[in-house]
């Protein structure tokens, strides 16, 4: 058995780390960490875990937890590991990071989008961006996996195929992307209240939301080049998911003819035939957030659009699932060599 910490086990995903390990058969939870909550069981916090967890709630001590567990999730603020992580800590346990730390390899970019100085930039080479799909081979072999962001997770699987391909301008692409609430954590803000977000949509972080340069480091590493995207997300009035719609001017073949939908389809199929958890969905079919909730799937597909010579890409998750507790299940699995879709192997509930 896997000896399992989490630090931040009492934040949404932290919840939802919680809820896919407690059915890991090769798993055990031997650490719920809350700063919040210390020695306050943890279904007192979570009462859906009565009966299912008796422990109680224990410290961020991670001096400590790296000598009790194989593996840490750290499901925690921006700032939080990299301003405690040492290379004593790394020789002794594996890390998952749920937070942005270690997912862009520019210090100066992360610091400035996230206006955070960054305390242990040595270990940001050695990190490994946990996009399964896409870097599964480093994954394996990693002491540090960056587990990526909801939002990007999203994007960045919708166009992946089409910018790897050389189908689409990267430049070009505009991603227009809904949340649930629950992305945004579970502390107390007023912007999140009932009454704020119940029959309300909005866009925020328009033209500086931090999971902007993130989409573009991944992406411009399949387009072989430094991208700049536009990205706006918005607030959707309910608890989970991600709808991405993204769009792109189409690259001419080189016989000068535009790219027909079979071609796009077709590099939807190299990269995705083979994924247990990306979903291409038949033609005409839209991806939807009611699809893939409660699950670790992500359904895409696009639509070419022949009048303007540009493609509507699609895309849907769920932000707590594959966009955050999912993933870093599936990232550990990788890990400790477990079959990757071990606890994760999770059906969208419905309705």
């Amino acid at each position: 058995m896997v000896k399992v910490g989490i630090i931040g086990a009492t934040g949404y995903a932290g919840g939802e780390l919680v809820r896919i390990l407690l059915r890991h058969r090769d798993v055990e939870i031997k650490w719920y960490g809350s700063r919040s909550y210390i020695d306050k069981k943890y279904a007192e916090v979570y009462q859906n875990m009565f009966e299912l967890v008796e422990d109680k709630c224990l410290d961020d001590n991670i001096e400590k937890l790296a000598d009790a567990v194989d593996v840490i999730f750290t499901a925690t603020p921006q700032g939080y590991l990299a301003g405690i992580l040492t290379e004593e800590i790394l020789n002794k346990v594996k890390i998952i990071d749920l937070s942005a730390d270690y997912r862009i390899k520019d210090v100066s970019v992360y610091e400035k989008w996230y206006k955070l100085e960054h305390k242990s930039p040595q270990f940001i080479e050695e990190a490994v961006y946990g996009l399964c799909e896409v870097n599964r081979d480093q994954v394996k072999k990693a002491r540090l996996v960056a587990n990526p962001g909801c939002y990007t997770t999203c994007s960045i699987l919708t166009a992946y195929p089409l910018v790897k391909e050389g189908l689409i301008d990267p430049n070009t692409l505009i991603i227009d992307a809904k949340s649930g609430t629950s992305g945004a954590g579970r502390g107390a803000k007023v912007p999140n209240l009932y009454c704020e977000v119940n029959e309300n949509m909005k866009a925020y972080g328009v033209t500086t939301h931090r999971h902007t340069p993130e989409i573009e480091e991944q992406l411009g590493y399949a387009a072989g080049k430094n991208i700049t995207v536009t990205f706006t997300p918005h607030l959707a009035p309910m608890n989970r998911g991600i709808l991405a719609t993204e769009y792109a001017s189409l690259v001419p073949k080189a016989d000068g003819t535009m790219p027909t939908a079979e071609d796009l389809r077709a590099a939807y199929e190299k990269y995705y035939k083979k994924e247990k958890f990306v979903r291409v969905l038949p033609d005409g079919v839209c991806p939807e957030t009611k699809w893939v909730e409660g699950s670790n799937y992500v359904d895409v597909n696009f639509k070419v659009d022949e009048r303007t010579g540009r493609v509507v890409m699609m895309g849907a998750l769920d932000n707590l699932v594959k966009g955050a507790a999912g993933q870093a299940v599936q990232n550990m699995n990788l890990l400790f060599g477990f079959d990757e879709a071990e606890g994760i192997d999770l059906v969208p509930m419905f309705p």
